[in-house]
């Protein structure tokens, strides 16, 4: 996001300290890509190109919000019919605001394949959501120079000085220019270039520029768009043209979450330094390559400003009343007061589209009727959407006090462990689920002692998901994340063998603990510590609870 004054709100990021979305990624609905964003007035802004082929993208759609939970969508804030030399591609916008304008930068057409006319152009209007109407009457930016294919900007004002530079660049070729004070007019450094070339290695494409504490930082994507392994990496600098070696990556593929991961803008919420990454990335389901949605995490930065990397984290406490994330399978869903909420039936299901193999799988759940046994289910594959069938694990409660860890095979079901606490209807359980390799554990409540543990090696890895059986049941603040490490299989095993010399503080994979990341937010608003202690023969898995200040 490119720094812009503008009116915080009165209590500057007082309610918008998330470790992600959390109520669930992607945060709005559509195939989208290349969000760009800015904060007016105290609304956040996203402007995102349709992800579609060429041909089909002659609009831009925008989304607002003052939470960054509830989006407003407002369409066709920028179309073709108001860019006179754009037929079609019009894509990667970045919005800026200055001299009480809102600016749009954008590709459009594509350019130079074909002799045709197109480039970046620049498009103008008195309010955020348009509509944007073309500034120039041509492109802004409509030739190679040093080897730069013109696409894909980004527009940044520097608080040292007011200067506004753009950058830009594809075919693995970045370049750096001045905008004058106009907005729509390029200016010239003091050796009398307009461009400069400040790619960095592996640049592929998608250039973003953001500050913090004196400190430059571009970012870009690598890889080709349309592949799984497409990745955003940074550079830092002590000025806005570099140069800009780098460092590493920020995002990559996450095998149980989405890959695809590409283009992204920032957010920083005003007066805080809590960051936010937003991104496109591609379902794990998606079979298309255009199929891909929009995502924000939470961004940290290490003591020395360096940035760890972002881990794509799966949550929803259904705060957006949306269940946009869930697939269903039988049954009766909606989402009311915050939880996904099941009518009464013999079966159904709601699947996230996940991949996770070890994992701790947090959610509430509450029956309101019936005596069945609704419950979590995990590594789930192979689910028929025309019978319902599906192998996997469930861990399931009941308002007669049964709790069930069992599995199901295509059909056959069987429960693998069964134990008993006082519950009642209507009431909502904290039940977690925590799975590394064999070894399955059941928690209800109390966090401090497994209620079921069981080995079992039928199942390695699938999707997660809820379901209710006879009953009608609501489900909250889900929550499902990776343990930390390569050894979190062999800890859980000393775990259930008692071997002491297996205790340490790390379960949650979470970043480097030097970096100003809180601790691993992992039930529903509630920061929580996880901390593995060794208490002779008996293991506890212990949450230690702190308050939001």
């Amino acid at each position: 996001m490119s720094p812009v004054t503008t009116t915080p709100p009165a209590k500057p990021g007082a309610a918008l300290d998330y470790t992600t979305s959390e109520a669930g990624n992607p945060f709005v609905d559509g195939w989208y890509a290349d969000p760009g964003a800015a904060l007016y007035d105290g609304v956040f802004w996203v402007y995102p190109s349709t992800s579609r082929i060429y041909e089909e993208q002659t609009y831009v759609d925008a989304f607002s919000s003052l939470d960054l939970i509830n989006w407003t969508k407002h369409p066709s804030v920028l179309t073709t019919a108001n860019v006179a030399w754009a037929a079609k591609a019009l894509r990667t916008p970045t919005p800026v605001s200055r001299n009480g304008k809102y600016y749009l930068y954008f590709s459009a057409n594509d350019e130079g394949d074909d002799g045709a006319v197109g480039g970046i152009g620049v498009a103008v209007a008195d309010k955020p959501d348009g509509p944007f109407v073309d500034a120039i009457g041509k492109p802004l930016i409509g030739e190679y120079h040093n080897g730069a294919q013109p696409v894909d900007p980004d527009v940044f004002i520097d608080d040292a000085d007011g200067r506004a530079y753009i950058y830009y660049g594809g075919h693995s070729h970045v370049n750096v220019a001045i905008l004058n004070d106009d907005m729509i007019s390029l200016g010239t450094f003091e050796d009398g270039t307009i461009f400069k070339e400040i790619t960095p290695k592996n640049y592929a494409s998608g250039s973003r520029m953001a500050k913090r504490n004196g400190i430059y930082y571009f970012m870009w994507s690598e890889g080709s768009w349309d592949k799984p392994n497409c990745c955003i990496s940074y550079a830092m600098a002590d000025n806005p043209l570099g140069p800009f070696d780098r460092l590493g990556k920020i995002l990559e593929q996450d095998s149980a979450v989405a890959t695809g991961t590409g283009h992204n803008s920032v957010i920083q919420i005003p007066g805080t330094d809590t960051w936010y990454i937003l991104y496109h990335r591609r379902p794990l389901s998606a079979t298309e390559s255009h199929h891909l949605t929009l995502a924000y995490d939470r961004m940290y930065f290490n003591a020395d400003g360096t940035i760890p990397p972002v881990t794509m984290l799966v949550k929803d406490n259904f705060a957006d009343g949306s269940m946009r994330n869930w697939t269903t399978y039988g049954g009766e869903w909606s989402v009311e007061s915050q939880r996904l909420t099941a009518k009464d039936s013999s079966g159904g299901m709601a699947m996230l589209d996940t991949n996770f193999a070890d994992l701790v799988f947090d959610a509430t759940i509450a029956t309101t009727k019936g005596n069945g046994h609704p419950g979590l289910l995990f590594r789930v594959t192979e689910l028929s959407p025309a019978t319902y069938k599906y192998k996997g694990y469930k861990a399931a409660i009941s308002p007669t006090g049964v709790i069930t860890l069992g599995k199901a095979d295509l059909g056959t079901f069987t429960d693998l462990a069964q134990t008993r606490m006082a519950m009642a209807m209507g009431e909502e359980y904290h039940v977690r689920v925590v799975a590394i390799g064999s070894e399955l554990s059941i928690f209800v409540d109390d966090m401090d002692e497994a209620k079921i543990r069981f080995t079992d090696d039928s199942f390695t890895t699938g999707a997660n998901g809820v379901r209710v059986f006879n009953s009608a049941a609501r489900f909250g603040s889900v929550s499902v994340a990776r343990p930390q490490g390569s050894s979190s299989r062999e800890r859980v095993s000393s775990f259930f063998e008692g071997n002491d010399s297996s205790c340490d503080d790390s379960w949650y994979d979470t970043p480097d603990k030097s970096s100003t990341n809180p601790e691993m937010d992992t039930f529903g608003s509630t920061r929580a510590s996880l901390s593995f202690l060794c208490c002779g023969a008996n293991r506890l898995f212990r949450i230690n609870r702190k308050p939001k200040p």
